[in-house]
Order: C-alpha cells, then structure tokens, then sequence
C-alpha cells in the first residue's frame, strides 16, 4: 500500500517544531508499504503542494497528523481548524484515498473532529501499533476494525469508537523516528532537536490535555537508551539544542536524575531544556542536569494563589515555586515559569494576586498567558464571553510587563515578536528564546548582518 503521511502543522513561532509524532508512527510502519512523507511547515503554498504531490504519487491513503487545534505560538486565539478543512477538502477533491487523522490535536477531541472534518478513521493516542493494524485490515476484501485500540471510524453513517483496552506500547521496543525526511530548515534556521524520555502522566491537572494524548499510565523508557539517542540525533550538523518533550521530566525524580547521569558520563555537550514540575525537585537534581549539560528548564505554575492551585489540581503550593525557583538560581539554571490567568473561577482579584507573586519571585523568565478553553474551537457563544474577560485580564498583565524586562506577554506582543526573533538568530542564538532575554540589551546597540541598526525594535526596559 502507497501511504502518504502529512504532517499538517504550519507554526513556527517561536520555533518549528519537529513533527515527532507522525515520524514515529511512520517509522512503525512495515517497510512493504511506500511511504511518502510531506511536510507543510515551510510550504508557500501548502494546499497546492498537497493537491501536486497527490496527483503525481496517487497514494492508496493518506493519514494527516494534527498537532494542535489553537494555534501554539499564542499570539492569537484563532483556530487551525479551517485549515484542516481546506486540507482535507484538498485531498477530497483529489484523491479517493481513505483519511486516517491522528496527532495531539486530535486526541484532544477526537469525536468532535471527525464529525467536524469528515476523515474516513482517526487514532486517538498512541498510533505506531494501531496505524500498523489499520493498514492490514483495510488491505483485506472486508476488513474488520472492531479490534483496534482507539479507533475512531465510520459505519452506517455514524462515527464509531473502538474503546481503549489499557494496553500501552513498550517505548524501548519502538523503532526511532526518521528524522531523515525533514527539510534541512528544522535545522539550518532553528537548530532544535527533541527526544521522549517517557509518555503518560499521573498527574490530575484539571485543564492538561496530556493524560488523553498519551495516558495516564507512566511508560519510562530505559535511561542509557535515551541517553545514547539524544548524543546520536544531536551529532547532525545544526542541531545546537535538544528540548526533551515529556509532559513531565523529573517525574519520577530517580528515573530523571539516572538519565542526567547517563548523560553526563557520555560527555555531552549539547544544551538542552525540558519541563519539571515543582513537587519533585532538589539540589541533587539541579546538579545533575548542570552536569549533563541542561541550559534551563520551563515549569508550569499557573498561579500565585494558592486556592486557584488547589482548584486546578496542581498538586503543589506556591512555596514550592519558590523554592525551585531559589535552587535553580543558586545552580546557575535558567528557570522561565509559565502562568496562565484567568481559568475558570478566577476574578481580577486572583490575577494581581499572581501578577504580585509573579513579581516578588523574579525568575529569570516569566511567559504570561491567559486561559483559553478548547471548547472555544467549536462553540462560539463560549469564545465570546470568555474574549471579554481575556481583555480585561490583558490589560492588568500589559500595565506591569513593561516595566519587567524578562516578562514576556506574547499575546501581547511583548518581548515576543518575529522581528526580535529573527534578529537572535541573525546572531547564532538557538534554543528557546526565553534564554537569551538577558542578551536582547545588549543585541539592541549591535548592527545585524544587513548592517541596519535595530534602535527602533521593542526592547525590555532597565529593571
């Protein structure tokens, strides 16, 4: 079977991000299959490259990996949806090929998105087994779907689910990702590599969406295999950063400590960042990840009231932010907490409680968002009551970020523009932005390649 994977994400700001997810499940797929790869990322015109690529390869299926469905460099609140329907109206209007949808955006609500976007199957989270079985059944004169694990799929006019059995993959037994496939741009423009260390999360955030991409279940894989990954993938020219995409690194504390370790006996050189969740922090743990080469480390906060913590089951307090915030300063690691005002119960009362916290605590780097709902995506009278209030909480964040030099308000466009980012990497800069703040001062008074001075570019103000 020819099978045509397309990786449907456009963003690239911040950063492009390698599309790991439909790599993965392509290298799952058995090698009797053609496979063909399509990236969207960097195309001009993606809707026409597709509508070429289809009638030059005519593929027997195409499966389309969503990413996300609000658009993720926060700049706006708009939704990726019309996009996908333009994408999959392409593809209709082309090709009778069988759409196969997958990825985190549609893990997040899969049942909505295929009544939405009208795809013949779609695989809820993890695809390198399902995608696989889906191919041999649909090989067959009358194939049988019933037994594959979250399959969405279509039947007598209504969309069907095949339930979840609560068997997860054996992460050390899945083939690596072929990054060979992608544009040279990932790495000739922004440098990044990123690994999984693990999937699933114990945690009960209330609004997270990683327990319904990956599970619950935590599936660790083994440390010196991540290890011996992360030298290899980051030895191709231009990878200068490696970002490890678990939706927790330091949980559990001995599994994240064991593979700095590994790590550091390898030699590495090259920096890296990954999230970490307050509960479970130490100075061993600081140390570890110095030696093994970590530039920093992004932490999901969320508030600077307690209450509000306790309402969206964080699991910790706000001394716990401080005292990781206290540790990672006296290890030298760059720390940037991310908090997202206004979830639902929150008054303007609880955003200057947090907007004082957010303050007082003064970490290297602070990204201020404000909440936004998924359902926001598919009903429009939600969106706008809660736009209303998203104002109002904009507006108290944008009368303090001014005068924080390392805040960055990307809805805003405060500390978080493309011109500033194109100006850091005209000056070699890679890896997450947030850890250069402290350079754009400096930046300001130097000329770029093109000689124009960048006087006129939004710059922090002096502390």
């Amino acid at each position: 079977m020819k099978v045509a994977f397309i990786s449907a994400n456009r963003e690239k700001l911040p950063d492009a991000v390698i599309p790991l997810g439909i790599l993965s499940v392509m290298a799952a797929t058995p090698a009797r299959h053609e496979k063909l790869f399509w990236d969207l990322c960097f195309e001009p015109d993606p809707l026409e490259t597709v509508a070429r690529s289809l009638r030059e390869s005519k593929p027997d299926l195409v499966a389309i990996g969503l990413r996300n469905l609000q658009n993720m460099d926060y700049t706006n609140i708009t939704t990726n949806l019309d996009f996908y329907r333009e994408l999959i109206g392409t593809v209709r209007a082309i090709s009778p090929a069988p759409i196969v949808l997958g990825g985190g955006g549609f893990s997040v609500m899969p049942q909505g998105l295929m009544e939405d976007l009208g795809a013949d199957f779609g695989i809820a989270g993890e695809g390198e087994r399902a995608f696989p079985q889906l191919l041999d059944e649909l090989e067959k004169t009358e194939p049988a779907v019933g037994a594959i694990d979250e399959l969405y799929y279509r039947s007598d006019g209504q969309v069907r689910f095949t339930g979840h059995s609560g068997r997860f993959l054996a992460l050390d037994d899945l083939p690596r990702a072929d990054r060979s496939v992608l544009p040279e741009r990932y790495y000739t423009e922004y440098g990044i590599e990123s690994l999984q260390t693990k999937r699933g999360c114990p945690l009960r955030c209330d609004y997270c969406t990683y327990p319904l991409i990956e599970g619950r279940q935590g599936r660790l894989r083994d440390p010196g295999k991540v290890a011996d990954e992360f030298i290899e993938i980051c030895s191709r020219t231009g990878v200068e950063h490696l970002f490890i995409l678990d939706s927790v690194f330091n949980l559990p504390l001995r599994h994240a400590k064991e593979i700095c370790r590994e790590l550091a006996a390898r030699g590495n050189r090259t920096p890296w960042t990954s999230y970490v969740n307050p509960v479970a922090f130490d100075d061993e743990l600081a140390e570890l990840m110095v030696r093994a080469g970590a530039a920093g480390m992004e932490i999901g906060s969320d508030s600077g009231c307690d209450d509000i913590l306790d309402r969206l089951r964080k699991g910790f307090h706000t001394d716990r932010i401080s005292r990781l915030s206290r540790i990672s300063k006296a290890h030298g690691l760059k720390d940037c907490h991310s908090f997202i005002l206004g979830t639902t119960g929150e008054t303007l009362e609880h955003v200057e409680r947090t907007l004082d916290f957010v303050e007082e605590l003064d970490p290297f780097a602070a990204v201020m968002l404000v909440w936004v709902e998924d359902l926001e995506v598919l009903d429009p009278k939600t969106e706008l009551e809660r736009r209303r209030f998203r104002d109002a909480v904009y507006e108290r964040i944008g009368e303090r970020a001014t005068r924080q030099p390392r805040w960055v308000v990307p809805r805003l466009g405060i500390r978080f523009d493309p011109r500033t980012f194109t100006v850091l990497r005209k000056f070699g800069l890679r890896g997450p932005l947030w850890q250069h703040l402290d350079k754009l001062q400096s930046v300001a008074s130097t000329r770029v390649d093109d000689s124009r001075t960048i006087h006129a570019m939004p710059m922090p103000a002096a502390k």
